[in-house]
């Protein structure tokens, strides 16, 4: 027996902010809010426990020290990776510098809160 990511939780100062962005970039819904203010977001037809891992984005007001430990790295489904760029810069990500050379086949972006992720070139088959 093995296990499988079920969800990833990320820290955020606005829950309903990063749960927009990321809603938009993978094209998920809300799926459910705690009474603590978090708020689940995960495929639209799978929801938690779905072969995709949802997303919890869990209030906190600590701040953030330094590069982030774990990223997401994300890569486009239906267009090459120059038109998704500019798809997830208009979203409200912005490039991020964590000392790549220039020379990489992928981007490294933070989301509206600063957390880095990568928009990597290969395209795959949506889920």
């Amino acid at each position: 027996m093995a296990c499988r990511i079920s969800e990833l939780v990320i820290d955020a100062a606005d829950p309903d902010l990063l749960a927009t962005f990321w809603s938009k970039v993978l094209g998920y819904v809300e799926l459910g809010r705690e009474a603590d203010g978090s708020i689940e977001i995960g495929p639209p037809d799978a929801g938690f426990g779905g072969p995709q891992p949802t997303l919890v984005l869990s209030p906190s007001s600590d701040p953030r020290a330094g590069k982030t430990r774990l990223h997401i790295d994300v890569n486009a489904t239906d267009r090459d990776q120059d038109a998704e760029l500019e798809r997830l810069l208009a979203l409200g990500a912005r490039p991020a510098d964590v000392g790549q050379t220039g020379d990489e086949s992928w981007h490294v972006l933070a989301d509206p809160e600063g957390n880095e992720f990568c928009l990597l070139r290969a395209r795959l088959r949506p889920a």
